[in-house]
């Protein structure tokens, strides 16, 4: 059963359309009008063999805060419609990411309940046209929209398009392997029954 979502969200601010498959290639199609962004979902695409069309048309005469927002809400939600009931995935992902200079630690639990820490703090205030305080507002949309503990910590850094790119990477690779299918679990992983 294909594991993939297509979620529209229209206010004031954005208008974005979003389709996610979760057992994908790796393809994108990115046009967010943030370009770093862009560059980051590509990127999250790739790593974690996620097919990713995503559109936005923003309010960035204002600043990028409702795009960037926006758009992690509409990817959250899509990520958790994709995932259904849950039954025999892994639930759980990790993973440390070097690039360069930068190494971002990832950590997810597809538990259902959203909870987010973020441990970083970049010199640069932009990167490209993306403003670096806008980097832990996507996450933390993801995070509640898709019901997901996430955990990101730079343990080390100092290039900041390097760091961020760290941090979207490590975050595919630990998405990926959280919803990866395992047949020993018939079920939800999960004492309680249910996730």
């Amino acid at each position: 059963m294909a594991r993939s979502r297509t979620i529209e969200r229209k206010t004031k601010e954005t208008d974005i359309h979003v389709i996610l498959n979760l057992d994908g290639t790796g393809k994108s199609e990115i046009q967010s009008g943030i370009g770093f962004l862009d560059h980051m979902l590509e990127g999250f695409a790739k790593h974690g063999f996620f097919d990713l069309k995503l559109s936005c048309k923003g309010d960035l005469q204002v600043d990028g805060h409702h795009t960037v927002e926006d758009c992690g809400i509409v990817l959250g939600t899509a990520i958790k419609e994709a995932l259904g009931d849950k039954k025999g995935i892994k639930r759980y992902g990790y993973f440390i990411l070097p690039m360069d200079d930068a190494l971002a630690l990832c950590a997810v639990d597809l538990c259902g309940r959203p909870y987010f820490d973020y441990q970083c703090s970049f010199e640069a205030e932009r990167i490209g046209e993306l403003d670096t305080e806008l980097i832990r507002e996507f996450f933390y949309a993801v995070s509640y929209s898709a019901g997901m503990n996430l955990h990101i910590r730079m343990l080390a850094g100092v290039n900041a398009h390097h760091m961020a790119e760290a941090m979207f990477k490590a975050f595919a690779k630990a998405l990926d392997q959280a919803v990866s299918r395992d047949e020993r679990i018939t079920d939800v992983l999960s004492t309680k029954g249910s996730l």
